[in-house]
């Protein structure tokens, strides 16, 4: 599908965004890979790594905010990938106007300008914060979502369809804590919030894959979810840092107990498959197709959360998963 195409991904110098890019780079042979992202010291790092020099490659200065810029740089553009954010949730609180113009406009003009362009398919990236949101960056990603499924009732029929994908945390991902637990073994003890949180652990080559295959069968107005393992903040303790001693600090401000990714208001409306779920939206403007894709209804009442419902990992499976972020003498050993 990908093959001769033009490829557009905001917040491209991202993890997400440069794991996607190797990976359309090794696996096709697009005609364009277009990286819009805003910050221009992180696309000269990145266009001067060997994975990146391409021809199909184009760097696109910009911002999500600027609906003229998008404009210009969705010009015979056939796909995008939305994954620009702002993301840490003590800054949404302290400067809830900026990530409102980056989240919830930027979605805005992503819409507006993929429609003017006449892109074929928008994929959107969603997270587990989005679900009954108890801290702004979530409300956020919950109004993006709104957002992008809405637009499918703008294209009319045959024109750029719209799909998000929800899921959970990005292993190492930046200000998680699995790299805290790493930097803080060091003097042998660790800060724990609640040794009983539980987590969804998803590696981005995972996350990527699957966006990929969200992108191929998506009809419009979905939300992808995927089946992923789980395991409790104690069982990571225990893998990257055994022999610490633990402070435990209580739940921070606007943080849950466990990651839910389905909850029981949207289950009438969710589609079970092997290996993952596709949630439909609660009106379907434009018609819906997401039936053409199969899957079985879930029970009324049904909820998807990290301690409900999901595969729980192994400790085996826990400590092959995070083999590169183990103690040095651990990892001499395995």
């Amino acid at each position: 599908m990908l093959n001769g195409k033009s490829i557009l991904v905001t917040g491209g110098t991202g993890s997400f965004g440069q794991c996607f890019i190797k990976t359309l780079l090794d696996r096709y042979e697009p005609n364009r890979v277009i990286i819009y992202s805003r910050d221009e010291w992180k696309q000269s790092e990145m266009a001067a790594r060997a994975e990146f020099k391409n021809s199909a490659v184009r760097f696109f200065l910009g911002d999500v905010r600027d609906g003229d810029r998008l404009n210009r740089a969705m010009r015979g553009v056939d796909y995008v990938v939305h994954s620009a954010a702002l993301k840490q949730v003590p800054a949404a609180e302290y400067n809830p106007h900026e990530f409102i113009k980056t989240n919830v406009n930027g979605a805005t003009n992503i819409v507006e300008a993929a429609l003017t362009a006449g892109v074929k398919k928008v994929v959107a990236l969603s997270t587990d914060k989005a679900v009954n949101p108890v801290n702004l960056y979530g409300a956020t990603k919950l109004c993006s979502d709104k957002v992008f499924v809405a637009a499918n009732s703008y294209a009319g029929e045959g024109g750029t369809i719209f799909s998000v994908v929800r899921y959970g945390n990005v292993v190492g991902s930046r200000g998680s804590v699995i790299p805290l637990f790493c930097r803080q073994r060091e003097n042998g003890k660790i800060t724990v919030t609640d040794p009983d949180m539980t987590r969804f652990l998803i590696t981005l080559d995972q996350g990527v894959e699957f966006v990929l295959r969200s992108l191929d069968v998506m009809v419009g107005g979905e939300l992808f979810v995927p089946k992923v393992p789980a395991c409790t903040v104690s069982d990571i303790a225990h893998v990257v840092a055994p022999d610490c001693e633990w402070e435990v600090l209580g739940l921070r401000p606007g943080e849950k107990v466990h990651e839910v990714l389905i909850p029981e208001d949207e289950a009438r409306n969710v589609l079970e498959f092997d290996d993952h779920f596709v949630i439909q939206p609660i009106q379907s403007f434009w018609g819906n197709e997401i039936g053409i894709l199969g899957g079985v209804s879930c029970s009324p009442g049904f909820r998807y959360a990290s301690n409900c419902n999901c595969e729980t990992f192994t400790s085996e499976q826990l400590t092959s998963l995070l083999a590169e972020y183990l103690p040095a003498n651990r990892r001499e050993s395995e």
